[in-house]
């Protein structure tokens, strides 16, 4: 056979060789919490991941810049004060369902890869197809792009400099530049300051929470200042006044919402490097989701008591900007919200291309690619430097090449679009793992979320990947001049080419030459495992007779 069996579960450790007479190595279970390491042929010395640090990777990701800009986003589809915390709260339960999804396949399959070695695990025939479908999102998708330029503008208002698209992107590349010499050359440090961001980021949204609550109960000098609108929002008269029942607005604002709570799995894309991943998994998910959800919560409590609904949806400045200048200033407004969103945004880079970088080194490892062994590589520093270079080389590309306008704003949509298909992919395969017909998989992972809970995030991912196909309102179109659903074409596009590539190279060109192509698993110089491709002439018949 050219492959394992589909009845063995995929992720058992292969035969291990190399050719410096190192033994070779036996399976192990999968599901063994005390002896999950075995599923990755990783050594622990590379496990640089605790707790705190898998927490700040989620909590990183999760909160860039929606908790100060999306507030006035939201309030505008929803209509009112209440309708839009209703919109928050649904949020936080898919986005929960999201994280209880993720957490089972972490359990489960305690390794680096995110969806790729979740899709994997599933979607085994025909061989290769699924990795290779997802590589080229990896390699064409520059997760850094759009959020450098944010970085950029953010960081020129603190700066008092007026923005141009030649100097945002500027600051943007600096930015970006900066996050790849600290994950690629310096590990540890690159970590720390990863994490110093998240709880900067935590202090900072538990300073607006508390000032909003003292100005919400009147605590002498956290008043609203005379000359801004005195806040009515929480008056049980002003409360629903405004909302807005229709399906096409609630459709809008909760999917701004549900984007707003998007990273929960990103612990997940580096648990090859993870301390005790089983257990760490379970417990830093929950962890760095609870604090997401409180600090959205307590953050639009204190955004609501300061700043008026008439000036929350005047447009034109973010709900965090309206707050600092309520209680602290014109000056705070300027200076101190944009310093601490251009900070925000760069633990959210940070986080982003440590794990992204770690998704491609694992493609790499998988052997799909050309140079896989560079993809895979840990030299010269100790670290996927290969993996996070590509990341950052293919988001300066795109941040570069797209000016701005119709082209920024189709980035921003289609990185999005191909995580909702990932996600629908991974969830409608859970569902498949839990009936008869996959009994073979031995499917059984230390954590198991509810068959509800599976199908509810089934369900959203379903609405998340429908609703940017449906034509917009009057007055809300996506695109000036391209057509609204055009980043789902690319994205859709994406995918076919990603299926062609495996065509030609896995499936025609074998059949062709007559060969079939074989993994084997072999290990580097510094001890990681990473599989290689084999081309095997297939016997003819008479040789089969034989």
């Amino acid at each position: 056979m050219d492959g394992p069996s589909e009845t063995e579960p995929l992720l058992r450790p292969p035969q291990v060789q190399r050719t410096n007479d190192i033994p070779v190595e036996g399976h192990s279970s999968v599901q063994d919490e005390s002896d999950n390491n075995k599923i990755d042929h990783v050594p622990d010395a590379k496990k640089q991941i605790g707790l705190a640090s898998a927490v700040m990777l989620i909590f990183n990701r999760v909160i860039g810049t929606g908790v100060f800009a999306a507030p006035s986003i939201i309030l505008r589809s929803s209509g009112s004060v209440g309708m839009t915390f209703v919109m928050w709260i649904l949020g936080a339960l898919v986005a929960s369902a999201g994280t209880a999804v993720y957490v089972e396949f972490g359990t489960g399959l305690p390794r680096s890869g995110g969806e790729k070695t979740y899709m994997e695990y599933i979607y085994r025939r025909p061989r290769f197809m699924i990795t290779c479908f997802y590589a080229i999102y990896v390699l064409l998708i520059g997760w850094l792009s759009a959020t450098s330029i944010v970085f950029g503008e953010y960081t020129l208002n603190a700066l008092e400099i007026q923005p141009t698209t030649v100097n945002v992107r500027v600051a943007g590349f600096l930015c970006s530049t900066f996050c790849l010499a600290a994950h690629g050359a310096f590990l540890n440090y690159g970590l720390k300051l990863q994490n110093i961001l998240g709880f900067f980021k935590l202090f900072v949204l538990l300073i607006i929470a508390v000032s909003g609550l003292f100005s919400l109960v009147g605590v002498p000098g956290f008043a609203v200042r005379d000359e801004y609108d005195i806040p009515h929002n929480f008056r049980w008269s002003s409360f629903w006044e405004g909302s807005i029942i229709g399906p096409n607005a609630f459709v809008t604002g909760m999917y701004n919402v549900i984007w707003s709570y998007i990273g929960y799995s990103n612990a997940n894309y580096a648990l090859s490097e993870v301390r005790d991943p089983v257990r760490t998994i379970r417990r830093a998910a929950p962890l760095a989701m609870i604090l997401v959800t409180i600090s959205y919560l307590f953050v639009n409590i204190a955004y609501f008591a300061v700043v008026s609904k008439q000036d929350m949806l005047g447009g034109g400045t973010i709900a965090a900007a309206l707050f600092f200048r309520n209680i602290f200033g014109p000056a705070a407004e300027r200076h101190c919200c944009c310093t601490v969103v251009a900070l925000s945004i760069l633990g959210n880079l940070m986080s982003v291309l440590f794990t992204q970088g770690r998704v491609v080194q694992e493609l790499g490892r998988e052997g799909v690619l050309p140079l896989s062994s560079f993809f895979a590589s840990n030299k010269p520093f100790n670290t996927p430097l290969s993996g996070l270079f590509t990341q950052w080389l293919v988001s300066m590309i795109i941040m570069a090449a797209a000016p701005p306008g119709d082209a920024y704003l189709f980035i921003v949509n289609f990185l999005s679009y191909p995580l909702t298909m990932f996600n629908m992919l991974i969830s409608g395969g859970l569902l498949l793992l839990y009936t008869p017909a996959f009994k073979s998989y031995e499917w059984c992972p230390p954590f198991r979320a509810w068959k509800s809970v599976v199908i509810f995030f089934f369900l959203s991912n379903v609405f998340l990947a429908v609703v940017p196909m449906i034509p917009p309102s009057p007055g809300s179109d996506v695109y000036e001049h391209l057509p609204y659903w055009f980043h789902v074409a690319v994205a859709l596009s994406v995918g076919v080419l990603g299926i062609a590539y495996w065509f030609v190279f896995f499936d025609w060109i074998p059949r062709k030459r007559g060969y079939h192509i074989v993994q084997e698993s072999v290990l580097q110089d510094d001890g990681v495992s990473r599989n290689v491709l084999r081309r095997i002439p297939n016997r003819s018949d008479d040789e089969g007779r034989a």
